[in-house]
This record gives structure tokens, sequence and C-alpha cells, in this order.
């Protein structure tokens, strides 16, 4: 059975847009202009290498403890409330009803995801989490995605994963695994390298859900 690996931001939730907004209070707060250098700098890893980045681009004095922390509080309402994107739901149901094991693989930090998780009423669906946080590893690195398999007992050439970034895409890709690119607004400009590099690309969920006729034909082999 293939093990599918799910991205959490921007993929099953409407949520990188709150890092945006986070960047941009940051720097304004400094009396700093968000550019498009700084956001290549910061958006497709994890916060520690994204604090390092900002301390030395920006020339902080702050510590990166400091910078995180502040981040942290900027982000933590936000993640209280932001929305499931559309079809997800109902094609983590689908794939619950044919038995798909599944589990998230995310740069999110933990206590982020968990809260979002939680809320929408989605852990539910998942075997596991793998946080890049813990392993201080980026999603880009093969060795993220093969760590997932591995705490699944899978071989990674079983595992289908879905992401809306174009460098995690890649590293699973490294990682010999399928690779479904979903489409978030916030990647937007990669959405033609998306669709010739992965192995399918959607722009929603919706599009994976069984239609009407499908479900009768799946109810009446059960029976």
């Amino acid at each position: 059975m293939t093990l599918l690996l799910f991205d959490m931001d921007g993929t099953l939730i409407d949520s990188n847009g709150v890092w945006k907004d986070v960047d941009r209070e940051f720097l304004a707060r400094r009396g700093l202009p968000y550019t498009h250098a700084y956001y290549e700098g910061v958006a497709h890893t994890i916060l520690p290498l994204a604090a390092k980045f900002t301390k030395a681009y920006c020339h902080l004095d702050e510590s990166c403890e400091d910078i995180i922390a502040e981040w942290m509080d900027l982000a933590k309402d936000a993640y209280a409330h932001v929305e499931i994107k559309p079809g997800v739901r109902a094609y983590l149901k689908q794939c619950r009803a044919e038995g798909r094991p599944m589990a998230v693989v995310t740069s999110s930090v933990p206590e982020h995801c968990r809260t979002a998780l939680e809320r929408l009423d989605l852990a539910k669906y998942f075997d596991r989490v793998t946080f890049a946080h813990d392993l201080g590893l980026e999603k880009k690195d093969p060795e993220i995605w093969l760590a997932a398999a591995k705490a699944a007992g899978v071989e990674p050439e079983a595992c289908t994963v879905f992401d809306d970034s174009l460098s995690a895409c890649r590293g699973a890709r490294a990682a010999k695994m399928r690779v479904v690119g979903v489409y978030d607004p916030f990647f937007a400009q990669d959405e033609d390298a998306m669709r010739g590099f992965c192995d399918v690309y959607i722009k929603s969920f919706q599009e994976l859900l069984w239609m009407p006729e499908q479900k009768e034909e799946k109810r009446r082999r059960r029976s």
C-alpha cells in the first residue's frame, strides 16, 4: 500500500500567507523593506536557518533565539484561525476509506502544526508527523523524506508526496518518491515549473475526489 505524505502549510491548510504577514511586520518594526531577496532567504527553510539568514541579511544585533521568539509571537494567533484548503477534508476521508496510510511532513513549528491539525480536526487522519524542525533538515533535502519513509517502515519508492513547494518536491523526487504538486497562490510563480516537474499537478484536492459513479462502483465491490 502506498504511503501518502502531506505537507501542511499551503497544501492542507491555507497558511502560507501567515508567514508573509509575519515577515512584513517583523521588518516593518525595524524600518526595513520586504524584498524578494529576503523572501528567497526565508521562504523554504526551517526557523533556525531563517533566523540565521535574517540576522545576517538585516544586520541585527538580536540573537537568533530572540528573532524566533518574536516570529512565534506574531504567528501564534494566526495559526489558531487558519482555514483548510478546498477538497482536503473530503480527500483525506476518501483515502481513509481506502485504507491508505497517511502522514505529515512539515517545516512548520511543531506547536503551530499541532494547533492547526487539532483545531481543524485533521490530526485523526495521520499516523505520524515528521517535523523538519526537529531533524534540523530542510525539505529540499531528500534525507527528511527518507526519514519519514523509514519511520513508517516503507520503502521510499512506495511513497507519494503532496507539496506546494518546488524545492520540497525536488527533495522528495531525489528520495525516489512519486510527487504530486499542489497549487498555492504563495508559490504561483512556480506553477509552470511544478507542472513540468511533478508526476501530477493539481489546483485543488477536489480534482482527486471520486465521481458519484466511482463511489457507487467501489460500494458494489465491497458488498
